[in-house]
């Protein structure tokens, strides 16, 4: 690329995929590259409007095209002519009005586009079919308010819940492209239950709560993936409680994903687990034999991608519980069958099914991966787990870690001390102690409890 056009135009088309289009006509379509020294691109914007909501809600998001454009990280200076100078205040009044206005959810995904998000792509089958339809017809009503009739309000929440893998945050990607396209002026919000705690934190922090509760409890449609991250966390919690609230008496959709239905979130209060249960509960299972053929053929149609039926038949029959795997697997031979100039046979479809169940496999249970889990969960770094911190929030956590791996690894006292600096009474203290406090704290109890089946499990 020689010039600062075709960088931009390959930034665009990185973009595009994982950005509504209304948001991207509204302010990145009109960019421009005006530099480059230092590895920092100058871009230029053309209203002080549009500078601050690009440099402050979509430049992580603008870095990661650039570094995917160009091979390597870019830093971006942001510059907009004089406001007077360029501007007449009705166009500088309406880039605000825009700002309000504007559906800016992003998708959080670097590796799939629109195509693998939509309805039409998502292929019905028994083991799916009431979430898919529960989800079309929120898409087509959400809220039971755009229509006067058929109105389905209990639809609301919308709950789809099943393991990693099956297509969750496809449906509810499709519902947030769906109503998008369908209902442009509805305000849209999609997130990450691990984003809305981290959001939440930080705006507690600064000081900026008011500011926090704006951008979540005036939209339309509020869709969060893995909601049951959101269990244990008292604040957040709370703070998700009335922000549920406030939406549900207003007639607002919400759509929540979660590996497993509210009862069994055990660190989650129960009136949020009510309130869940309120709306609708849609499970998605495993495939069955004839969908995973359906999944497979479909892939390999949107690669473009002929695959023999026997060759189908012994990718389904290999793999039977994981779309994910099974779409990786047409991708993996689509590349090695595109690379060696080959059509796809019995042999190659072996070698696949080779790489991708070995790669996919879960990874065991490590000192690591509990230490990740309660760091994420409690809210320390590893670092501070591992070190001599005296703060009670870290203690507590490195006696939470401590139980966990005497309980679910072989290690032994000796060891678990080799890994904090602790002498072998220290270790057998912290772990009596955390086991009287779950004796007389059930949250507590059911936070570890949840804790321990999120290290366990296959998709952690």
């Amino acid at each position: 690329m020689d010039t600062y056009n075709d960088i931009l135009k390959a930034v665009f088309e990185s973009c595009k995929p994982k950005i509504s289009s209304t948001a991207f006509d509204c302010w990145l379509k009109d960019i421009k590259i005006t530099g480059f020294d230092n590895n920092t691109f100058t871009i230029y914007l053309i209203s002080p409007v549009k500078k601050k909501i690009v440099s402050e809600k979509y430049d992580n998001f603008l870095k990661k095209a650039f570094e995917e454009a160009i091979g390597f990280d870019v830093e971006l200076k942001y510059e907009c002519p004089n406001e007077e100078s360029i501007f007449n205040q009705s166009d500088f009044e309406k880039d605000k009005e825009n700002a309000k206005k504007v559906n800016e959810t992003i998708i959080n995904s670097d590796n799939l586009s629109p195509d693998q998000f939509t309805f039409d792509t998502f292929i019905e089958g028994p083991s799916n079919r009431f979430a898919y339809r529960a989800a079309i017809a929120v898409a087509d009503n959400p809220g039971g308010s755009v229509k006067s009739e058929n109105t389905f309000s209990n639809y609301n929440p919308l709950f789809i819940y099943g393991k990693s893998g099956l297509g969750k945050t496809h449906l509810l990607n499709a519902i947030c492209y769906d109503i998008h396209s369908k209902y442009p002026a509805l305000k849209i919000l999609s997130t990450r239950s691990e984003d809305f705690t981290n959001e939440f934190i930080e705006a507690l922090g600064k000081k900026r709560i008011d500011e926090f509760r704006d951008k979540f409890r005036n939209v339309d449609v509020l869709l969060i993936d893995d909601i049951q991250f959101i269990g244990g966390k008292d604040q957040t919690e709370e703070e998700f409680f009335h922000t549920f609230n406030a939406l549900i008496e207003n007639g607002k959709q919400i759509v929540l994903t979660s590996d497993r239905p509210p009862k069994e979130i055990k660190s989650l209060t129960e009136r949020l687990c009510s309130r869940f249960e309120n709306g609708l509960l849609a499970d998605v299972k495993s495939p069955e034999y004839e969908t995973r053929c359906a999944i497979i053929k479909r892939k390999a149609e949107l690669l473009n991608f002929e695959v023999p039926d026997m060759v189908v038949e012994y990718i389904a029959d290999k793999i039977k519980t994981n779309i994910r795997q099974l779409e990786g697997a047409t991708k993996k031979l689509f590349a090695m069958s595109d690379l060696s100039g080959t059509t796809p046979s019995m042999a190659l479809a072996q070698r696949v099914i080779k790489d991708v169940t070995t790669d996919t496999q879960p990874l065991p249970i490590t000192v690591q991966k509990i230490v990740d889990e309660i760091s994420r969960c409690e809210g320390v770094s590893s670092e501070q787990l591992y070190s001599k911190s005296r703060k009670a929030n870290v203690v507590h956590a490195r006696r939470i870690a401590i139980f966990i791996m005497r309980e679910i690894t072989n290690s032994t006292y000796e060891v678990i001390g080799e890994t904090f600096g602790f002498n072998y009474s220290t270790v057998l203290f912290h772990y009596n102690e955390l086991i009287k406090e779950m004796e007389t704290d059930s949250k507590l109890k059911r936070r570890v409890e949840d804790m321990i089946d999120n290290i366990k499990s296959e998709e952690y």
